[in-house]
């Protein structure tokens, strides 16, 4: 159903099925569509109380209807991402379109969001079906294995997935090794089994600060 018209255009073919996408990021459709706002990216009292909490907004819109549908967000690289009963944690803003029977939740992630301000959750989405996500640039899917973790850079992390343990290790980030950082700051490391998305631009943290 998901499809890419391009590397930034996401086109969803629909047959009376529904999919949930970031609020304001259809660009076009034909046929016949249904809208429908999301309160609190779609999870309920629970997910509305713990994003008025942290602070973070995840706006979601439901889309349903018979023809195709065509989805944007600020000419950023959409990628793919097949969901086979799995978990992915994404950052909100990364996240465009889901499909409908994907459930999207929120779930504590600690130090890493209280040190970019981004709230202490992060975005996640289970199930079977289909995701797309965004980076700023192409994305870079790396595995990580057992004889292999890896560390990343905060501000290039976008969502992963699999049978990974999350961690955060406090002191240089790749920024301050060349002199432009300040403070405390930590990095992500991911052991186990499975994939990180990484972008090859940094968002803005604060400085990676802890």
């Amino acid at each position: 159903m998901f499809r890419l018209q391009s590397s930034k255009v996401l086109a969803v073919d629909m047959t009376g099925d529904a999919v949930k996408a970031k609020n304001g990021s259809m660009v076009a459709y034909d046929g016949e569509m249904a809208f429908k706002k999301l309160s609190g990216g779609g999870e309920g009292i629970r997910g509305m109380v713990t994003r008025r909490l942290t602070g973070e907004q995840m706006t979601l819109m439901e889309v349903k209807g018979r023809g195709t549908c065509w989805f944007a967000d600020r000419a950023s690289e959409i990628n793919l991402v097949s969901m086979q009963g799995d978990k992915l944690y994404v950052e909100s803003s990364n996240l465009l379109a889901t499909d409908g029977g994907l459930r999207t939740g929120t779930e504590f992630t600690g130090l890493r969001g209280a040190s970019q301000g981004n709230g202490l959750f992060t975005t996640t989405v289970e199930g079977h079906g289909q995701a797309a996500i965004m980076s700023d640039g192409p994305a870079v899917v790396l595995r990580v294995s057992a004889q292999y973790p890896l560390t990343v850079d905060p501000g290039a992390y976008v969502a992963h997935q699999g049978n990974l343990r999350q961690s955060f290790q406090s002191g240089v980030t790749f920024r301050t090794l060349l002199g432009e950082g300040g403070g405390e700051a930590f990095q992500m490391r991911f052991e186990g089994d499975g994939l990180v998305y990484v972008q090859p631009s940094e968002r803005n943290t604060i400085a990676g600060d802890v």
